[in-house]
């Protein structure tokens, strides 16, 4: 049996088609089909099923994907080991992330620890869902709520503030707010309510706030529309210091605390590099967090 058509039958395992494998392979779809044909001969049995809805596993195909994903890790770990990665860190490393902290946060943590490892490349996925870590869609994934089921190690990444907020010309040009009462005379803006895709993003719930008037379910957008002076919103801290006109309203009765949490996949604990990445991500994400909401507090 060839590793290379077991990397093929994994990459299409977890894409489930063959045009979305090649992609990920660096191929053409004709050359991925061949490798699947070459591995079912060789195996004497039918790893996919083809349906409207893509490539599907059969029963032979789930029963070696364990065995498969074993090999794909003594490959990566022999790789580590004959590369001499002792020092500095190397290759490739996918990082899925809520779009909130992909854009205010990883940016410069991921540019100073590229920084520090030349021969490394860090690419972020920025998600409004969950990112599939069985599927191998990134290395590791950063969540809001702690993952209690699947084949996960789990660690946490920092604890991070979110407050109520506006524009200082928003609020300059409008009715004054002294008291949670007073946020009924204010257009509200939030998260599109059947697109929160995890319970700890209900901010707004939480607070008791008025319902949300305007709405997205990107982060990013979120936080454009109160800096456009369009209403007031739940931001985090740390992004605030990206946009200095927008500062904290009623910082003491509305504040949230919530906690990013790293995740990657059971089998990758053995991988002495994404052990040392997982290290160095860590710490780097929680000071840049802590110096970017101290900023927040000051503005």
């Amino acid at each position: 049996m060839d590793w290379d058509d077991l990397r093929v039958f994994l990459a299409v395992a977890r894409a489930e088609s063959l045009s979305a494998a090649a992609r990920v392979l660096k191929c053409d779809a004709a050359t991925v089909g061949r490798r699947v044909a070459r591995l079912e001969e060789d195996l004497g049995a039918k790893l996919f099923l083809k349906s409207p809805q893509g490539y599907r596993l059969t029963e032979p195909g789930r029963r070696l994907i364990p065995h498969a994903e074993t090999a794909e890790q003594a490959m990566s770990g022999a790789a580590e080991e004959l590369s001499g990665q002792t020092g500095g860190l190397s290759g490739q490393i996918r990082i899925g992330a809520p779009d909130g902290c992909a854009n205010y946060v990883l940016p410069q943590v991921c540019g100073a620890i590229c920084d520090a490892n030349p021969g490394l490349e860090i690419q972020i996925l920025a998600l409004p869902r969950m990112v599939n870590l069985s599927k191998r869609e990134a290395d590791f994934a950063i969540t809001v709520s702690r993952p209690t089921g699947g084949r996960l190690t789990v660690q946490k990444l920092a604890d991070y503030a979110l407050h109520l907020a506006g524009d200082r010309t928003y609020l300059a040009t409008h009715p004054p707010i002294a008291a949670l009462a007073d946020l009924r005379g204010h257009r509200m803006i939030g998260y599109i309510p059947d697109m929160i895709f995890d319970r700890e993003l209900d901010y707004l719930a939480e607070t008791g706030a008025p319902t949300v008037d305007l709405a997205s379910n990107s982060v990013a957008v979120q936080m454009q529309m109160v800096r456009a002076g369009a209403g007031l919103g739940i931001v985090h801290d740390f992004a605030i210091p990206a946009c200095p006109d927008v500062v904290r309203v009623l910082p003491e009765a509305i504040a949230l605390r919530r906690t990013f949490w790293l995740v990657r996949h059971a089998d990758d604990r053995r991988s002495e590099r994404l052990t040392r990445f997982a290290e160095a991500f860590a710490q780097a994400t929680r000071t840049e967090i802590a110096r970017l909401e101290t900023l927040a507090a000051g503005q």
